[in-house]
């Protein structure tokens, strides 16, 4: 993993954490939008401007990737790099939440 990929993911956007854990199944945009808000009980709302965009540069970061087009509809999914990201990012969240325990 380059240095650019962890300066820009590390720490990791919410937005980018739930349209990655999304995408290890294949979706397209709107479903993770609708997702993220059924996962988070409404508290994040990706707009389609953000969500549109954030995936355009996933993919040209290389953690996602383009699958193929449904009812003009483009669906991805994450790619190697992107479930390293991921999993990096799902070991910092755990650490601060063991941290988080340990302190109370």
């Amino acid at each position: 993993m380059n240095a650019h990929i962890r300066k820009v993911y590390i720490p990791m956007t919410e937005t980018s954490f739930y349209i990655l854990l999304c995408l290890r199944e294949e979706s397209h945009g709107y479903n993770i939008i609708r997702k993220v808000e059924k996962l988070t009980d409404g508290e994040i709302r990706i707009s389609p401007g953000t969500m549109y965009g954030s995936l355009s540069k996933m993919e040209k970061d290389g953690l996602i990737h383009f699958v193929r087009e449904e009812e003009k509809r483009k669906i991805y999914c994450i790619t190697e790099l992107g479930k390293n990201v991921l999993a990096l990012e799902m070991k910092r969240i755990e650490r601060l939440y063991r941290n988080m325990m340990e302190v109370r």
